[in-house]
Formats: structure tokens, sequence, C-alpha cells
């Protein structure tokens, strides 16, 4: 079983004064959340779909399902005070669902990560089937450096062998609910994301290689973005 947990809790500071949160900006007149769950609604091998989301636009979302014929979403959660916590809550909500195997496959996406594609999820399920786990990946393509101090440069790394994380992020449902619910014990809820919390807890992380076009949509820059990549991919069609 394969469930797609989908985190929309943020209110989105970074991109600045905008209507609404930016997982319902819209993009060609529909909310950057909707092609997002597309992606997963529309891949055979997805079988359900938990949305962790800002409380108040729980009535909204829902609206959107409907709207747009989002079938799999099987739970919605509300969103937590961090982004762990979202990814948590909407992580509790299967692992309490008695429907679901405690070993079900779980890809943990970013609402507003729509640039993704059936081949990438397809691969990192069999990547989780085969080693446990599977993280999404783009190779650095600039310099990458560390800076103890925010001012100056301590090391340079071999940009070869850097790479960014992005998502979707995939485990089994056991181990990644009981990493969390240590964290939570521990009081250690602000961790970057799923790979960082499971590099905590000693696991031996493997990746799949996806596209620098993958971009989490943090920024308005990021948000026009995807505008031209979504608008160049519909006239490729």
């Amino acid at each position: 079983m394969n469930v797609a947990v989908i985190f929309a809790g943020g209110i989105g500071s970074r991109m600045g004064k905008t209507v609404k949160p930016k997982q319902f900006l819209e993009v060609d007149n529909k909310p950057i959340i909707i092609h997002t769950l597309e992606k997963f609604e529309n891949c055979d091998a997805i079988d359900y779909i938990s949305i962790a989301c800002l409380e108040e636009y729980i009535p909204y979302l829902k609206e959107l399902l409907e709207k747009y014929n989002i079938k799999k979403v099987k739970h919605i959660s509300k969103g937590g005070e961090t982004g762990q916590l979202s990814i948590y809550n909407g992580i509790k909500a299967v692992y309490d669902d008695e429907e679901i195997d405690k070993d079900a496959i779980l890809l943990i996406h970013d609402a507003v990560r729509p640039n993704i594609d059936e081949n990438l999820i397809l691969e990192n399920i069999k990547t989780v089937k085969e080693k446990g786990n599977s993280i999404t990946v783009s190779p650095a393509q600039e310099t990458i450096f560390m800076s103890s101090d925010n001012k100056n440069i301590d090391n340079i790394l071999n940009r070869s062998h850097a790479y960014h994380a992005k998502a979707p992020q995939c485990f089994r449902l056991n181990e990644i609910y009981a990493a969390h619910e240590k964290a939570i014990k521990e009081d250690d809820v602000n961790n970057w994301d799923s790979c960082s919390l499971m590099f905590k807890n000693n696991y031996k992380l493997n990746f799949v290689l996806g596209k620098n076009s993958n971009l989490k949509i943090t920024t308005i820059e990021d948000f026009h973005l995807f505008e031209t990549l979504y608008r160049i991919e519909k006239e490729s069609e």
C-alpha cells in the first residue's frame, strides 16, 4: 500500500503579502495544491492521500477537492505549529487508520511542490521496496560552502558529491511514525525535513535523482518560475 502525505500547514510568510496562503494561489486558474494533488491522484500506484492543512482553510480545501474531483484523499488533519508537526499530523492520521498497513509506504510531499511526475513517484516507491527508504534529490549545480558565522567561508564542498534534498521523501509508515514520536517526546520539532529527522535516528538513507525543476514554491520568484515552467510544458503537449 502506498500513501501520499501532503503537508499544507504553512502560511507562506516568505511569499510576502498575498491574498491567500501560497498553497492556494492559482496558476492557470487552479490552486497550487490541486496541481500537486493531481499528480498523486492520477498515479495508479497511489492508494490514499492524507493532507495536513491550515485549520481555517480545511473547509475551503474540501470544496476544492470536490470541484476538481480529487477522490483519493482519505484524511485531512489540521497543520501543526512547525512544518515537522504538520507532517506528523498527516502521518498520525494514516497510522491511526486500522485499514492501512503499518508497513505501508509513505510518500511525504510539500503541497507547494507541484512540478513532479509519475516516473518520480514510481521510482521512489521502487527504491523503498528495495532499500527501505528513498529521498528525492537533485545534483548541486553551483558551489556550496559552509559558514559557521554566516559571514566567512569555513569550507567549500565538492560540488560533484553535493545534492539538494527535495521531495517526495519516502519511508515505511511504522519507521517514520516512530521517529516522529521520539522527536516529540524530546521536544525536537524543528527539523528541516523528514530525511533530516531520519538521519538523526541513524538511518542509512537512499536517494533517487530528480530534476532541479522540482522546486518548492517558497518566494514570489518561485511562484513565477513555476508559472513559466507550467506554461512551457503545456505548450509542448
